[in-house]
């Protein structure tokens, strides 16, 4: 799952509430259409929504934004309406997967990456395009169209590009920071780490109270799925924002590895009830 798909379903209507209602549903159907032959039943996606306490016309209305961006499909399966996710996310969801699951920090030794573009005025929709790509990867910039990322996010830049259809514009380069001044400097320079550092600051305030109660005396399922689907949904950017440069240009304590470990630890006990709730729902609902 990944930021990519979240940011064509941001704006879901009026208020805070329901701006987070298609990032939620991406996530619902990350995690659990895939495993049921890529389709949920709009009575089992109401349903399960209704446990995070969101009423089923908001759910419509969300779900039918996302089929008409093409996140989603409708589809009916033994006479049941429901919704696939879209070939194309599919794809967006299981590289997102792997930056969100299994997410590496750089270090010193792994270099660098370096992307430089050029795209003629007349495209500008490509320029626009390239940007958001490479913000959505986690790259740096360094000068107007040059742009910077630890060289560990060579493949999945490399895969996301052509997938775009975006290396007529592109050059790639990896290697050294061989001189001239601070690199830990730079890398301030090159990405807003007050705004990585605050982002993460919430994160630790809102979900650490979580994991105590949780590590103290477990938790039922359908409480898990009302905490894991919102915690996870919340998290899913962040490896985005931070591209997981090396701790040694970072600034002392960077409370990102502190997020990163509380993740963790509610991924591993919250993945498995919820999991079970979701699938009771689901097999009841039809």
């Amino acid at each position: 799952m990944t930021a990519e798909v979240e940011s064509s379903s941001s704006a879901v209507g009026a208020g805070g509430r329901e701006s987070r209602l298609g990032p939620l549903i991406i996530t619902l159907f990350g995690l659990y259409a895939r495993g049921e032959r890529n389709w949920l039943s709009v009575a089992s996606v109401i349903r399960l929504m209704a446990d995070l306490g969101v009423e089923g016309q908001a759910v419509r209305s969300a779900v039918s934004r996302l089929k008409r961006r093409g996140v989603l499909r409708g589809e009916r399966h033994e006479g049941a309406a429901g919704y696939a996710v879209a070939d194309g996310t599919l794809e967006v969801l299981a590289e997102g997967d792997i930056r969100i699951f299994e997410r590496h920090r750089a270090e010193s030794g792994d270099g660098w990456l370096v992307v430089v573009f050029s795209v003629p005025e007349s495209e500008r929709d490509k320029r626009h395009a390239l940007r958001a790509a490479l913000t959505r990867l986690g790259f740096g910039t360094a000068a107007p169209g040059v742009w910077v990322a630890p060289g560990i996010l060579a493949d999945e830049t490399r895969r996301t590009l052509q997938r775009l259809g975006l290396t007529p514009y592109v050059d790639i380069f990896t290697g050294d920071h061989f001189a001239f001044g601070d690199l830990s400097a730079k890398v301030r320079e090159w990405w807003d780490l007050d705004e990585l550092t605050a982002l993460y600051a919430d994160f630790l305030a809102r979900y650490r109270p979580l994991g105590e109660r949780v590590a103290a005396g477990g938790i039922a399922p359908q409480e898990a799925f009302g905490s894991y689907l919102p915690m996870l949904t919340e998290w899913r950017r962040l490896p985005y924002r931070d591209p997981g440069l090396p701790l040694s240009l970072l600034p002392a304590g960077w409370n990102g590895e502190s997020a990163g470990a509380l993740f963790e630890a509610l991924d591993r006990t919250l993945r498995e009830p919820a999991h079970a709730h979701a699938q009771a729902v689901i097999h009841q609902a039809g």
